[in-house]
This record gives structure tokens, sequence and C-alpha cells, in this order.
């Protein structure tokens, strides 16, 4: 008999950078996460974004600002990233 010792997991925590486009919602801002990816067939850069609903418990995100999101359990029904820091205000 071996002993076989198990590795500790550790959860990975995804975490971007964006910029808040819409701060209407009550604790909620809209984060636009830009990237740039290669074109698969002409290989030019183009820039790809998606925009992600994160919650913001002191309403303290205003239009404009650079924030880090990180990833965390559903809040609603299209928001799971939380506002970990304002990096630059607006």
């Amino acid at each position: 008999m071996t002993d076989v010792k198990l590795a500790e997991s550790t959860k990975v925590v995804r975490s971007l950078n964006g910029r808040v486009v819409s701060d209407k919602m009550d604790k909620t801002v809209t984060v636009l996460v830009e990237r740039k990816v290669k074109h698969p067939l002409i290989g030019k850069v183009v820039v790809k974004s998606n925009k992600f609903h994160a919650h913001d418990e002191e309403n303290v995100c205003k239009e404009g600002d650079l924030v880090t999101i990180t990833e965390s359990r559903p809040l609603s029904k299209t928001k799971t990233w939380v506002v970990s820091k304002v990096n630059t205000k607006a």
C-alpha cells in the first residue's frame, strides 16, 4: 500500500480589466472588456469586445472608470462578476 497525497486544489479566479460604460442600475455596472485577436484568415489584428454586468456594492463606479472585475457566484440572471478594484477614475 502506498500513501497517495491529494494535491491541494486552489480555485482559479478569473479577472478582467475593462471600462465602465453604464452605471444606471442600482449596485450594478456594465463593463466593456476589449481584447485584440489576430484574424484567422486575413491575419489582421482586430479588437473584439464583450460586455459584462458586475456587482458594485457601494455604487462607487461611474461611467468611464477603468476597473478590474473578478468572477463570482451568480448574483442574478446576468450578473456573475464583482468589481474588485477601481484602477483609474474618469
